[in-house]
This record gives C-alpha cells, sequence and structure tokens, in this order.
C-alpha cells in the first residue's frame, strides 16, 4: 500500500519573496466591468452545434453558458461552469493563448468587431470561486482503484482531479517542492505568478487527491514498485531542461538557461540584468523572455533567430505586443560565442540566409560567409527550446518510444505497456496549459473505462 505524508501545499516556501512590479497581461476585471463585457456575447450554439468558442477550446468549458452567467449577475455559478470541465480554469485564463483559441473563433471577429473578452471574463468568474468549494461536485463513491500520478503540472493534476471525481483512490507524485510544473516555475510572471495554483491545487485535495512533494522518481525499481501498489500509472512529467546547446564561453557571468532565469522571476528573485539583453531563439519562451527583460529595466532585448519571421515558432500576437513593448528581433542571425572576461559584455553572431528544407520542412539556414558581427549585451538567455525526458521510460519494459516522445494511442493515453497511460507534454513534445488539461481529462476517462469496464 502507497504510504503518504502530509503535505502542505498552500503555503510560499521560507524565504519566498513575494514579486512586485509586473503588471498581469490580462490584469483582473472588476464585476460591473465583467458584466458589460459579458453582455457583448451573441450566445452561440445551440443543442445540435456547440458555440465555435467552445469547439475552440481544449478544454470543452461551455463559454457562452458561463458568459450568459456572469451578464445575469451570477459570478459564482460562472465560476462553476468552467471548473465542471476544467480543473485549472483560473490559471488557464491566466496563460491560454485565447487569441488563436476561444477568442480567435469569435464570430463577432466576421463582423469586424473585437471579440468577447473570454480570457479576462473566465478569470472574473473563475477568481469568484477559488476560496470555495468550487469543483462543486461530490467525488463519485470509492471504487477502491489506486492510481499513480507521475507529476504535478497541469496535465497530471487534470488527470488526479478527473479520476478522483470518478471514485478512484489518485496519488500525485513530484519532485518539486511545489506543484504546477511548467505553469509555476516556466511561464513569465506577468501571465501567472504563484496564485492561482495553491487555490487549485486545495480543490484537488478537497476531492481526496493525495499530492506528494519533492519526490523524484527516477529508477526503474521505484517506477516498477508503484505500478505493483497500484492499478495504473499516469506518465504526466512534462518536458526537461533546455536543450543543450553549448557556446563557446557560456560559463560567463550573466549567460542563462531560459528556464533558470524565469524560475528566479518566479521565485521572486530577478536577475540584475543591465541594460542590454540578448535572447537566443524565436519560440514563446524567447518572446517571454524578451517581454520580461523589459519589465526588469533593460533598456534594450533583442531576440536572435536564425531564420526569418515566417519560421518563428511564436505565436504572431505575441511578437506585435513584444514589438509594441520595444523588444527588437534581428532574423537570419545565428550567436556562435559569448564574448567577455568575466561577464558576458557581448554575443558574436554569424549572418544567415535560407537554403534548402531541413528535416523540419523548414528553410535550412546557411551561414554567410564573412558576415560576423557583435550583439552587446549585459545579459544572455538562450530560450532554443526543451529537451524530453525520457531516459527512465528507455529502461521500463514495454514502453515503446516514438522518437523523442512517448508512443500513446491519440483517443486514449494508453502506452504500449498497458498498465501506464501518458499525458501532456511527454506526449505531444511541448505545447499549451490548456492541451495539456485536455490530455489530462483524456487519459482520466480512458483510465476509468479500462477499471470499470463501463465504456464513456
Amino acid at each position: 500500500m502507497i504510504q503518504i505524508d502530509a503535505v502542505a501545499v498552500g503555503a510560499a516556501p521560507a524565504g519566498e519573496v513575494v514579486q512586485e512590479g509586473f503588471a498581469d497581461l490580462r490584469p483582473a476585471l472588476g464585476p460591473l466591468e465583467a458584466v458589460l463585457l459579458s453582455e457583448r456575447c451573441l450566445e452561440c450554439g445551440g443543442p445540435h452545434a456547440p458555440a465555435p468558442c467552445q469547439v475552440a477550446c481544449p478544454a470543452d468549458v461551455d463559454v457562452p453558458a458561463f458568459v450568459s452567467a456572469i451578464a445575469a449577475g451570477d459570478p459564482e455559478r460562472a465560476g462553476r461552469i468552467v471548473f465542471a470541465t476544467n480543473p485549472l480554469g483560473a490559471s488557464c485564463a491566466r496563460v491560454c493563448p485565447v487569441e488563436v483559441l476561444c477568442e480567435g473563433a469569435c464570430v463577432l471577429l466576421h463582423e469586424g468587431r473585437p471579440p468577447v473578452a473570454i480570457g479576462q471574463l473566465q478569470r472574473f468568474a473563475t477568481d469568484s470561486v477559488l476560496d470555495r468549494w468550487a469543483l462543486g461536485a461530490v467525488p463519485a463513491p470509492s471504487t477502491g482503484r489506486r492510481v499513480v500520478v507521475l507529476g504535478a503540472g497541469p496535465a497530471g493534476l487534470t488527470a488526479a482531479a478527473e479520476l478522483a471525481r470518478r471514485g478512484h483512490a489518485v496519488t500525485v507524485l513530484d519532485e518539486r517542492p511545489e506543484p504546477g510544473g511548467l505553469a509555476r516555475y516556466a511561464i513569465a510572471p506577468f501571465r501567472i505568478r504563484r496564485q492561482p495554483l495553491p487555490a487549485e491545487v486545495e480543490q484537488l485535495q478537497q476531492l481526496g487527491v493525495h499530492i506528494v512533494l519533492n519526490r523524484p522518481i527516477s529508477t526503474p525499481s521505484e517506477l516498477a514498485k508503484l505500478e505493483r501498489e497500484c492499478d495504473a500509472v499516469v506518465l504526466a512529467v512534462g518536458m526537461g531542461p533546455d536543450t543543450a546547446v553549448e557556446y563557446p564561453n557560456q560559463g560567463l557571468e550573466g549567460v542563462w538557461e531560459s528556464l533558470q532565469f524565469i524560475e528566479q522571476l518566479k521565485r521572486g528573485r530577478p536577475p540584475r540584468v543591465g541594460r542590454q539583453v540578448v535572447v537566443i531563439g524565436g519560440g514563446n519562451t524567447a518572446v517571454d523572455v524578451a517581454r520580461e527583460a523589459i519589465r526588469l529595466g533593460a533598456g534594450r532585448a533583442t531576440i536572435a533567430y536564425r531564420r526569418t519571421e515566417a519560421e518563428m515558432p511564436a505565436y504572431r500576437h505575441e511578437i506585435a505586443e513584444a514589438r509594441a513593448e520595444g523588444v527588437e528581433i534581428q532574423f537570419l542571425v545565428n550567436p556562435v560565442r559569448m564574448l567577455g572576461t568575466d561577464r558576458v559584455t557581448g554575443v558574436e553572431c554569424q549572418r544567415m540566409r535560407l537554403g534548402s528544407p531541413d528535416a523540419s520542412g523548414r528553410p535550412r539556414p546557411e551561414p554567410v560567409p564573412g558576415e560576423v558581427f557583435t550583439l552587446p549585451a549585459d545579459t544572455v538567455v538562450k530560450a532554443i527550446g526543451q529537451a524530453p525526458r525520457l531516459q527512465l521510460f528507455r529502461e521500463v519494459g514495454g514502453l515503446e518510444l516514438d522518437g523523442d516522445r512517448l508512443r500513446v494511442n491519440p483517443d486514449t493515453g494508453r502506452t504500449s505497456n498497458p498498465r501506464y497511460y501518458a499525458a501532456g507534454d511527454v506526449v505531444n513534445g511541448g505545447a499549451t496549459v490548456v492541451e495539456a488539461v485536455r490530455w489530462g481529462k483524456l487519459v482520466a476517462g480512458a483510465i476509468h473505462d479500462a477499471l470499470s469496464g463501463e465504456p464513456r
């Protein structure tokens, strides 16, 4: 039988300093403002065709219903509607790329009008019930079945909540001192700080979910022991550290990996970045780091990306917002080494041009002979991507890999070993929080089917 120690997840770790000076990207709405904004909703959809905004939501939140509840002056009901389908609804309200999901599907856009402010309205709704029993539903009677979830990130927490709702005993294990995974440690604080994750985790604990922190599972024997003590295992370990890309002199003071840099911000210990910051990469994390650098007082934040804007993986709206805040983006630029003696003073860069497509289908960047220059820098942040966390799974019998991901049934999340299911970034290679929520729900439903013999 799994032994669970009592764990407090609501209090801040000793010595943590509350981060100040980072205004929320989507600020909280007041009651009157929320009602006025909600009244713009046309309440699309019906019994035969859900609204486009709901279809675009990976968590399947009934957007028209909760927005209508706000318009009717009942934010508590609105919050319960959100949490009924998304146990991390408050976190998602802050971090979801609504511009390309629900708001991007809003029918008002077809009329040339701004979309309904769904993200801000969801935050208003969920925050209204966070200090209560927001998940609402009473767990089903105990099934006597046990499930262990590895990873307390969005996918793991969602799977745990959905399994507990169905009456299964769930234990979540995580190697970090606080739950939340990516949302807690790797998303920029201007999107989400520590809250509302602790309040959402408290809701899971009221459902009966046991959370054990500071508990890494690092050997096949440890994993095998857990497997013997439960009926199913959910692998929701997320992605690993920053991709290891080495540069000469990268050990200079002021050179950071992106995840370490953001974690310092989330812990309330922001680095002194100086006047000039260079960020290497072209994804959403690179853009977030550059925007944070501006907020930390940098006079110039430059993103160095080795392809063109057309190939840049960051969201278009994020790129536009970064530029509006003063971030500069240099394309067809490949950093080759750090400059400086003790602390970094610059980045030597090679001008690039696009050649034939590589394995990803994107044009391969090639160096332009003789085109070398220097970007001055007081701080350099490498934001090139994250490495997969698969070493442990390579040593577990029956778990097959698909390149750098676990191979799963896309409809159930079940791996090639029938006792194991996988969800979130370990399956999709890194995506949004709400996509991790979708995977958590999918896996929980599949496990319940397998354990109960009742098809969904």
